[in-house]
Order: structure tokens, then C-alpha cells, then sequence
């Protein structure tokens, strides 16, 4: 009887595939999206306090150099933007819910640039990577359009292109610096500006 359950251990593994072993096995879903929205510090530093973020990475896209870095980026030549890569997990938070929340600690009535920050490589944008994602972001904007809540809204809707993660002093430089994170978020008005756009709505 051993030598027969060890060959039907063997043999038939398919018929253990419902046991709770298997089942914690399964590796967690993750997605991710692309949104810039000015100084990468910051949103990347407003992106993490959301429950069902995993991750967020800054970094550079929408341009046309490749591998691009910050001293070229920062000077407005290549076409990129300060952007952040989420990865977020499905089940606890919607693309929907990312949407909404990018919208309300951005400006978005403004062209080219975020806050103190001027230049298209400040310019807020939604990247999208499918469809779905076009369709969403497409309907989010155009709601806050009918709202009547602003004259013009200036945020891209684009097509993703190659995302450059920036260099590693960039990567949560809010915790790695905060000193001086705090005084240039400060310094630029972003808090001040995003509560003047969207009051309680933040």
C-alpha cells in the first residue's frame, strides 16, 4: 500500500490541486499604471499613501530619447515627463479609484507645467496601456469637464510609451530626504494650490 500511494503521489498530482497548499502558492495579481503629474517626488510620495498600492517607481516617458537622464529631461529637450510607474493589486484598489485620486492632488488647469515647476517635462498626463484604460481615463476627464468645476482642462490623455525608471537617489527620495523634500513641496505650493483647486473635494 506505501509503494501505491507514493506512485499515485506521483502520478496523479492533479488530484491534490484543490488542497490549500496549492492555493497559497498563487502568486498575488498585480497591474500597473502610468500617470506624471509634475515633480515626480511628490506624486510618487501621494501615490503611496493609497491603500492597494504595492509599489511606485519614478521615472521618465512620453519622449523620444532613449534612456534618458535627469539633467536631460530637467533642461525640456527630449519630450518626456516626470512620471510615476503603480503597481497596485486589483482586488483592493480599481484603475477607477487611481483615476479619481491622480485627479485630486494634481492642477489640472493648467498647460505644461505643475505648481512651481515649468515646462512640458512638468505637464500632467494619463498614460494609458489599453483600451480599458483609454476608455476610463477618457470618461474620468470628461466628467470633471460637465462638472463646470474648471474652464479648461490641460491633462494629456496619451498612449504609453517606454517607461525610464529615473536614477536610484530620485527612487522615494521623500523618505530618503525628507528634510529637503518637505521644504521644496512647501517652498513650490503644492499643498496650497491642490486644496485652492479641489477645497474638501481633496
Amino acid at each position: 500500500m506505501k509503494t501505491l500511494c507514493g506512485l499515485i503521489l506521483v502520478c496523479c498530482p492533479a488530484a491534490f490541486a484543490g488542497l490549500p497548499a496549492a492555493a497559497e502558492t498563487a502568486a498575488p495579481q498585480t497591474a500597473t499604471a502610468v500617470f506624471a503629474g509634475g515633480c515626480f517626488w511628490c506624486i510618487e510620495a501621494d501615490f503611496e499613501k493609497l491603500d492597494g498600492i504595492t509599489a511606485v517607481e519614478s521615472g521618465y516617458t512620453g519622449g523620444s530619447l532613449r534612456n534618458p537622464t535627469y539633467q536631460q529631461v530637467s533642461q525640456g529637450g527630449t519630450g518626456h515627463a516626470e512620471a510615476v510607474r503603480v503597481r497596485y493589486d486589483p482586488q483592493r484598489v480599481s484603475y477607477e479609484k487611481l483615476l479619481d485620486y491622480f485627479w485630486r492632488h494634481i492642477d489640472p488647469t493648467v498647460k505644461d507645467r505643475q505648481f512651481c515647476d515649468i515646462g512640458s517635462q512638468y505637464r500632467s498626463a494619463i498614460f494609458y496601456q489599453n483600451d480599458t484604460e483609454q476608455k476610463l481615463a477618457q470618461s474620468s476627464k470628461q466628467g470633471l469637464e460637465k462638472s463646470g468645476r474648471f474652464p479648461h482642462i490641460y491633462t494629456e490623455i496619451v498612449a504609453a510609451s517606454t517607461f525610464y525608471p529615473a536614477e536610484d537617489y530620485h527612487q522615494d527620495y521623500y523618505k530618503k530626504n525628507p528634510i529637503r523634500y518637505q521644504y521644496y513641496r512647501h517652498s513650490c505650493g503644492r499643498d496650497a494650490r491642490v486644496k485652492s483647486v479641489w477645497g474638501d473635494a481633496h
